[in-house]
């Protein structure tokens, strides 16, 4: 299992290459992949220039690496990677990688879906969405956000409540 936290961009095919090298390949049957990346525009506000994600050293990797574990249980993956990136970034470039190997791609699949659910309700990030115009606004929790993770039986309360 790799956590990394970083303002550089990775390369998606080297950290699907390193997650690889890392795990036993012979047991290996699938290796699933998500990546997110800056959007132009969120929830009908106005356009997207860019977006400020910052975190809490230390605390956001071992969040990150206790999901991760939780879905090893969970799905009996082999091996897990996570890469997100903090700092400035603008509309189109690349936040998070996820990905996953184990013996069976439904398990793959799932563990990586899993990871990404808990990660945008329990990791400890903050993000800032800035307009052409120049405002800016904090980016709140949602209340799908806290639903995906409760069918994998977890609850969060990020969102506010009605």
């Amino acid at each position: 299992m790799s956590v990394r936290i970083q303002r550089a961009d990775f390369d998606v095919s080297t950290e699907l290459a390193a997650l690889q090298a890392a795990v036993d390949s012979s047991g290996v049957g699938a290796v699933c992949s998500f990546v997110g990346t800056v959007r132009g525009a969120a929830d009908g506000a106005s356009s997207v220039a860019d977006m400020a994600l910052e975190h809490y050293p230390g605390m956001t990797e071992r969040a990150i690496a206790t999901m991760m574990q939780a879905a090893a249980v969970r799905f009996g993956i082999l091996g897990a990677r996570v890469v997100h990136r903090v700092g400035r970034l603008a509309v189109g470039e690349r936040i998070v990688l996820a990905a996953t190997a184990a013996a069976h791609r439904r398990a793959a699949f799932e563990a990586c879906e899993f990871i990404m659910d808990a990660l945008k309700t329990q990791a400890p990030f903050w993000k800032k969405e800035f307009a052409a115009d120049g405002s800016a606004r904090w980016v709140a929790a949602k209340s799908a956000d806290d639903e995906a993770l409760a069918r994998w039986g977890l609850a969060s309360r990020n969102a506010a409540q009605p």
